[in-house]
């Protein structure tokens, strides 16, 4: 229902409602007709569902699967390790992507918890969850409103709007009915539900409760939302799908290749597939990723972002838009005088420090004043010049109705009236020539045209016996405009450049007026700020259309908590990666829908922060692109880790095969796989999450979202890596006699292999032996924590019990390392080749690109 379009009466009338109020029998029967003045709650999911979903996970299934195998044939010990890995990680799983959903309590905080209804014209306070339709309620000052209202009295009321609308400066209330079409911010009839009342008084008439209120829909979009899986989730479960078939498709091979050749029972056929699930699955993967996503968080956090979900870390490096709000995120939040027309500084300056509303100045820092924004501006601007406040002999208050105020002082032998208010009311006031007044309107429209608020100044002397009356105020002198704006932050500014040239576009969409929205974006330097659509325009256009348009357009005004929603969906269509700040109750649906929402920690509402995945601590915009280089440096790492980790499953369950298909005693028992992949993969995994960002970081687009977590060429290397580790291994421990001995050497050959190729795995293509190798202390840390464990596991009795090895001479192990250090070197080979031949392909594509 468009409330605002009808008039006082009407409104009365379809209400059935009088402006005296309701009494208590008819308040009882619509309460019990309609229900209470409350948000519905979605039923929370159940905490074994939440820990459930993290052992349903393919790989984690299979990885069951054999434990229970085990148990079933006997070998309880192996089937127990097993099932302890899969317990771990997903426990693990479960704390990384906890995440409460408190989205609705925040909201339910916005709401008044009493209000002040008037009883058959009585005065009386009820629960805010007892308002129904037709009741009638008292607004003061400081009230929180407890439910859509239509105005039906008003004395100088001002609405504190920001929750909805974004916007700081309060809104000027009337009771005219409006007959075009208007969104929530214009709609000035209106008083909204959990906004606050600033000044003035006023009374309403409740028109909606609940769910149908500007906030219950808000709700309503919050909790229609599904939470986005991320990128990273996306790519994981991609990989442990080629995982999956790459398993199956060997132990399908192995049963009916080995089978058919060499007559194998299945008993041991059995245990051989158990043996290949277990060496292949890198189990100690998804402790490794969290390690790295935690360390994550933790920069981040050092640097006043708080990620609140793990896998959000990536997320941040693979944005390919920012949909920012302007007001506390792009600009400083604090109206700021930016320019100042006049001939007569020194009167405008008597003006502004004189015709204040807030005279609780006389003993405060300006910064720890609270009030309309505009004054704050005015005072900050005057900041210096306190000499030029003057008692007050005489005051006329602001009203909306007359658009000015007036308050009057002594000057010498005389009295002095200072006015402050439209510059197009004062203008009417003052003795001005028509060519005079021409050039100040032409002064004051190239402030509006930049976005700027304008006020007007003037003065007039009067005789020590004259009072202040509106009267008296004719025949004004003009003294001057000020242009008042809430400037961009520099750090904006120099924030949306560093993500521009990191292929990262940035979208400004607000709820402030089309000026002053393009103003910013220019100053701030966006790209397309030619066109700015509105939310009426928005409106015009169907989803599809909108989809179209979206990608052409930097700029959204006057927009609606539906209208972002709408635009962050439009962008994903597009298959974008989307990220969006915020700090209002408006922009909490669209931070949930973002695929990366992003909330003010100091300016930002409890609601924003509940449906974002990041708060930034210091509500800087730059804090964004900071956390931006940290996720791509978090994903590079995360893709070195990958790249390091499934050479060795692979070797290992190679080894495997190759053991069946030569009728030979299975190689690794699954205790010593699982230490391969559980213990020294980890150490070793762990140093590179510690790799600092490269220098070509913010140079590089983001990432293609089509792409697996691997590419082709990680593919070749993942294979060849593998077999270098694999052949001279089982070769090697195929010398000697013994399988202890045997399964020894092979292990410390796998061990030795990864120690070397981890330190290969710094860098994709450059040397890994480079200055930076230098600056990672944790790689030394690792490796040295390695050879502690595998020192113990080779020569100290308890270790060799529990792993099933025995000690090594010195010319077997100055093989196995003669051995490691082959694969180091061929690797690096393999890396500048490549390198050199990925170079040549770039340049050939952007030679035909130039032609």
């Amino acid at each position: 229902m468009k409330w605002y379009k009808q008039s006082t009466e009407e409104v009365l009338n379809k209400l059935e409602a009088k402006p005296t109020g309701l009494n208590k029998q008819e308040r009882k029967a619509r309460l019990e007709n309609h229900g209470p003045n409350k948000m519905a709650e979605k039923e929370q999911v159940k905490l074994w569902r939440k820990i459930g979903k993290h052992f349903t996970d393919l790989l984690m299934i299979v990885l069951i699967a054999a434990a229970l195998l085990k148990f079933a044939t006997g070998e309880v010990v192996e089937g127990g390790i097993i099932f302890l890995v899969v317990i771990v990680n997903g426990f693990v799983g479960y704390w990384q992507e906890r995440k409460a959903e408190e989205s609705l309590d925040g909201l339910k905080q916005m709401m008044g918890q009493e209000a002040t209804v008037l009883d058959d014209g009585q005065p009386i306070t009820v629960d805010s969850e007892a308002l129904v339709q037709g009741d009638v309620v008292v607004l003061k000052a400081g009230d929180i409103i407890p439910a859509d209202l239509r105005l039906i009295e008003v004395h100088d009321l001002a609405v504190e709007e920001s929750i909805l609308t974004g916007e700081s400066e309060a809104v000027e209330k009337s009771v005219e009915a409006i007959s075009q079409e208007a969104q929530a911010g214009d709609q000035l009839n209106m008083a909204f539900s959990g906004t606050l009342v600033q000044t003035g008084s006023a009374r309403g008439l409740v028109v909606e409760t609940g769910d149908a209120t500007e906030i219950g829909k808000i709700n309503h979009a919050l909790q229609s939302i599904q939470a986005q899986t991320t990128p990273l989730v996306k790519k994981m479960h991609q990989l442990n799908k080629q995982i999956f078939r790459g398993i199956l498709a060997l132990i399908v091979f192995l049963l009916f290749f080995t089978s058919f050749r060499y007559g194998m029972d299945w008993s041991l056929m059995f245990s051989a597939s158990i043996a290949l699930i277990v060496a292949m699955i890198p189990e100690g993967l998804p402790a490794v990723l969290t390690m790295i996503l935690s360390m994550g968080v933790k920069e981040m956090a050092d640097e006043n972002a708080i990620i609140k979900a793990m896998p959000a870390v990536e997320t941040l490096g693979s944005m390919t838009v920012i949909c920012s709000d302007k007001t506390g995120t792009l600009t400083k939040n604090e109206m700021t005088v930016q320019e100042v027309v006049t001939d007569e500084l020194p009167i405008v300056k008597e003006i502004m420090n004189n015709t204040q509303e807030l005279k609780t100045k006389d003993s405060q820092k300006i910064e720890e004043i609270h009030g309309n924004p505009t004054e704050l501006a005015l005072l900050n601007y005057v900041a210096e010049d306190e000499q030029l406040l003057k008692p007050v002999l005489g005051k006329i208050p602001f009203s909306s109705s007359y658009k000015y105020m007036a308050t009057m002082h002594d000057e010498n032998e005389e009295r002095v009236i200072f006015v402050k208010g439209a510059p197009e009311v004062l203008l009417e006031k003052s003795a001005l020539s028509t060519e005079e007044k021409a050039k100040w309107e032409k002064s004051g429209l190239d402030l509006a045209s930049k976005g700027q608020r304008v006020l007007g100044f003037a003065y007039k002397k009067v005789s020590s016996n004259d009072e202040l009356t509106h009267d008296a105020l004719e025949g004004l002198s003009f003294a001057g405009l000020a242009g008042i704006i809430d400037p961009p932050k520099e750090s904006a500014i120099r924030a949306v450049a560093q993500a521009q040239e990191a292929g990262i576009s940035v979208k400004m969409i607000t709820g402030d007026h089309k000026a002053t929205a393009q103003a910013i974006s220019e100053q701030i330097g966006l790209k397309h700020t030619s066109k700015v659509l509105e939310g009426s325009d928005i409106d015009g256009l169907t989803d599809e259309e909108l989809t179209e348009v979206v990608g052409k357009v930097d700029v959204f005004a006057r927009t609606t908590p539906d209208h972002k929603l709408r635009i962050v969906t439009a962008l994903q269509k597009k298959e974008e990666i989307v990220g969006m700040t915020g700090d209002g109750v408006n922009d909490a649906p669209a931070l949930k829908q973002a695929d990366i929402g992003i909330a003010m920690g100091i300016k930002g509402s409890e609601v924003s922060k509940q449906a974002a995945d990041m708060v930034l601590a210091d509500d800087n915009f730059y804090t964004i692109v900071k956390a931006v280089k940290e996720g791509r440096r978090i994903f590079d790492n995360l893709q070195k880790t990958i790249n390091f980790f499934l050479p060795t499953a692979l070797a290992q369950g190679l080894i495997v095969i190759l053991a069946l298909l030569m009728n030979q005693p299975l190689p690794l028992t699954p205790i010593q796989i699982l230490w391969v992949n559980m213990v020294t993969t980890i150490t070793l995994s762990y140093a590179l999450g510690f790799e600092k960002a490269s220098d070509d970081t913010m140079k590089r687009p983001p990432r293609d979202t089509k792409m697996g977590i691997l590419s082709g060429y990680s593919f070749f290397r993942i294979l060849y890596v593998s077999l270098l580790i694999m052949i001279p291994a089982y070769f090697l421990s195929m010398q000697f006699e013994g399988a202890a001995l045997q399964q020894t050497i092979l292990l410390q050959s796998i061990v030795l292999g990864q120690a070397v190729y981890m330190i290969n795995c710094r860098e994709m293509f450059d040397r890994a032996i480079n200055r930076r190798f230098f600056e990672n202390k944790f790689l030394f840390l690792s490796l040295g924590i390695l050879f502690v464990l595998q020192l113990g596991v080779v020569f100290l009795p308890i270790g060799q019990q529990l792993i099933g090895t025995t000690a090594l001479s010195m010319v077997q192990q100055g093989i196995i390392a003669g051995n490691a250090f082959l694969l180091f070197l061929v690797v690096e080979i393999e890396k500048r080749i490549s390198k050199g031949i990925f170079q040549r392909k770039e340049k050939a594509v952007s030679h035909y690109q130039n032609d």
